[in-house]
């Protein structure tokens, strides 16, 4: 069931969604070689507890971090780790959630460890446009396969993977609320997007092949080729005119370029 939202609740979405923007922040802040992926959870539990909110991952279908923290192959819902430890090259992808006043806020960003190879980085950029592109068709009138066939289109004109597995989807009072957002499809298909809506998209793309694999933790997804792959997610309202971007990634640059 697809629930729309009123503009107050819009507005506690949107309060969340900052405050996931602000924790990617203070994580992209400490993000460099020589720190391990448990360290940057540490500072991100931390930073939405003293901002009134509890993490959203902790705990959602035993999840046992409060960040998914994926690097390089890993693409999404890695668990962060004491033993892994970044070096300079390396891309780190942070997904953060926040619950607060019965709303949830759900964004990720892929972060550059150091100087990245030209490769990577135009993937990062790639990715990042697809996303982009994607959030341009969130308005009301069109519908999912719109948003699906912009990010798909984009990132395989590049020659680039996109992961079939995983989607974007709704937000509201749950993580993940109905409708899914895929990240391949046709235009003109799919639910129909109405004002009041809320969603995530989430592109998630590889250097090399689509296909993926599950690994033992339960929980870690990576490229089946171990090619490096990006993600980054927004939360979007529905509006008439236009996407109402809830999710602020300039917070998050301003940050990581001081």
């Amino acid at each position: 069931m697809i629930f729309l939202k009123t503009d107050e609740e819009i507005e506690l979405l949107r309060e969340n969604n900052h405050l996931v923007a602000m924790t990617l922040a203070e994580v992209g802040r400490h993000i460099r070689a020589g720190v391990s992926t448990a360290e940057l959870d540490k500072i991100g539990d931390e930073f939405i507890r003293d901002h009134g909110a509890v993490p959203a991952f902790l705990g959602y279908d035993g999840y046992p971090a409060s960040l998914c923290i994926s690097v390089n192959e890993h693409v999404v819902h890695g668990i962060p780790s004491a033993k892994q430890i970044l070096k300079d090259g390396d891309i780190v992808s942070v997904d953060c959630g926040t619950f607060m006043k019965g709303f949830v806020g759900d964004s990720a960003y892929t972060f550059a460890v150091g100087e990245v190879g030209e490769e990577v980085r135009r993937l990062m950029d790639v990715t990042k446009e697809a996303l982009c592109r994607g959030v341009a068709q969130a308005k009301a009138g069109n519908r999912v396969g719109d948003i699906s066939a912009a990010v798909q289109n984009y990132a395989e004109s590049f020659g680039y993977g996109v992961v079939r597995e995983l989607e974007g989807h709704g937000l509201g009072r749950r993580m993940h609320e109905d409708p899914g957002v895929p990240n391949y499809g046709a235009r003109g298909r799919g639910p129909l997007l109405k004002e009041g809506m809320v969603i995530c998209i989430e592109p998630m793309i590889t250097m090399g092949n689509k296909a993926i694999v599950f690994e033992q933790d339960g929980w870690t997804v990576r490229t089946r080729d171990r090619k490096p792959a990006a993600h980054f997610e927004k939360a979007v309202a529905i509006r008439k005119n236009g996407p109402d971007v809830l999710t602020d990634y300039d917070i998050i640059e301003q940050a990581i370029l001081k």
